[in-house]
């Protein structure tokens, strides 16, 4: 008797099992769809993969009529894919498979036995499968991913290095589970990540970001990273991460700046304001920059760095090796940049302080907040207080000013055009040169009226033109 949790499901997928059914041919869910389902989780939002006997070309004359859409961009892989109602459904037939030393892509090959298919799976509780063309649906688990499931034991169903040299990516991935999952890695599987992370670089730039950036949003992915630096796969995508951990924190001395910078990820939450995954990646970069410089009291006669600069243009330069979009980078070394920013203000917040915070900041003012408070990572409570006070002041100040100033948009009181015509200059050097003094009075003083900007104006160009 099928589990209840099997019955929507089955229910659900009846005219496109029915159907290989007449044509002969076996269906079966396969992968993280079945490790959901006997996890119990609510899977009514998740596409579906599948595996099959079937040939590709057989695949799409079973689905004619039984499905909205139809894509075939993986067809050559043996994937067709589908859109049934509000479901995404992805059919593979059987494949036996194996990367070519120093190869990025697969040589794929189609075989007729779904424990073949399941053996190239990544890890054992990917490697199930629940066949809906048997009587009743019948668990295919060949590789004992159930009892690992049950036990939250990673394992692959080859060994490990068979596995890893089919795809290399499969180690990151290993990271992103032990995160999401909260599983734990076999000793085997571990000692083949330590041998093996060098066989990362073949891997394409895009998929390594794309399993990186799924990891970065799970619940726990320091338990990821972690797992990443302690067997050196982060030293092939990510080599600034590990150096973290052999820098002393100048602020939290009782921590290396690798335990400081994945508390402060743990910190940033789904349900806080702004960008997630740009407040999470930015977290993980902001001290990137810190062993690279020195950052000591100049009374003790040494140069004073800011790292939050180098951290911004490291941050810059690891995420374009990784392919992240134009809008990411900028983004995110925003961050990093601006990430110390709120700690220069130590005597309170003038109107002329909070006016350069928020233009500097731009469109990542909500995540810059987010980040500065998750950055407090002490167990003193009268120190976290302290901040989320001082926090709290200067978001009312940035509330009181929007008001009164419009600083969403802040700009100065006369534009291009009113500067031209003013001065009766035509567009050139002079023009930009005026509207940056004007944008000074903007910041420091705030709005002071059209005849004294003017006068102002005035002044600022006969001095100009004396000089």
């Amino acid at each position: 008797m099928q589990p209840a949790r099997f019955d929507a499901v089955v229910a659900e997928l009846a005219p496109i099992t029915s159907a290989f059914e007449r044509a002969g041919r076996r269906l079966y869910i396969v992968g993280g769809t079945v490790r959901d389902l006997m996890l119990g989780r609510d899977i009514a939002a998740l596409d579906f993969d599948f595996t099959t006997d079937a040939r590709p070309d057989e695949v799409k004359s079973i689905l004619e009529g039984l499905v909205d859409a139809l894509w075939t961009q993986g067809e050559r892989f043996g994937t067709i894919a589908a859109k049934r109602g509000e479901r995404t459904l992805e059919i593979t037939t059987h494949r036996a498979e194996a990367y070519v030393p120093d190869s990025r892509k697969p040589e794929v090959k189609f075989s007729d036995s779904v424990e073949t298919d399941l053996s190239r799976r990544d890890f054992t509780i990917n490697a199930m499968a629940l066949e809906l063309t048997s009587k009743s649906p019948q668990l295919v688990d060949p590789y004992g991913g159930l009892d690992d499931l049950m036990a939250k034991r990673l394992r692959t169903p080859l060994s490990p290095q068979e596995s890893f040299n089919d795809d290399p990516l499969r180690m990151l991935r290993a990271a992103r589970f032990l995160a999401t999952l909260s599983v734990a890695p076999d000793e085997p599987l571990v000692a083949a990540v330590k041998s093996m992370n060098e066989r990362l670089g073949i891997v394409s730039a895009e998929r390594i970001r794309n399993e990186f950036d799924r990891m970065m949003v799970t619940d726990s992915p320091t338990i990821g990273l972690r797992f990443a630096v302690e067997t050196g796969l982060a030293d092939r995508f990510l080599p600034e991460l590990p150096a973290l951990s052999l820098e002393q924190d100048p602020i939290h001395r009782h921590k290396d700046v690798l335990t400081h910078t994945l508390a402060v990820v743990e910190n940033v939450r789904p349900d806080m304001p702004g960008d997630f995954r740009m407040t999470r990646l930015a977290a993980l970069f902001h001290d990137i920059g810190k062993p690279r410089t020195r950052k000591v009291m100049p009374d003790k006669g040494m140069t004073f760095y800011h790292h939050e600069v180098v951290g911004a243009k490291m941050t810059r330069k690891r995420m374009r090796e990784l392919h992240y979009s134009n809008e990411d980078i900028r983004k995110v070394s925003e961050l990093v940049f601006l990430s110390g920013r709120f700690h220069t203000y130590q005597m309170g917040w003038t109107d002329s302080a909070v006016r350069r915070y928020v233009r500097d900041a731009g469109d990542v003012l909500t995540e810059l907040n987010v980040l500065v408070r998750c950055d407090c990572t002490t167990r003193s409570e009268r120190k976290v207080d302290a901040l989320n006070r001082r926090m709290d002041e200067l978001q009312s100040r940035i509330d009181d000013l929007a008001q009164k100033e419009e600083l969403a948009a802040l700009r100065p009181e006369m534009d291009g055009i009113a500067v031209m015509q003013h001065l009766g200059i035509a567009p050139g050097r002079a023009v930009g040169e005026a509207m940056e003094f004007l944008m000074e009075i903007r910041l420091d003083e705030g709005l002071i009226g059209d005849a004294e900007i003017r006068k102002r104006l005035d002044a600022w160009w006969a001095a100009r033109s004396d000089a």
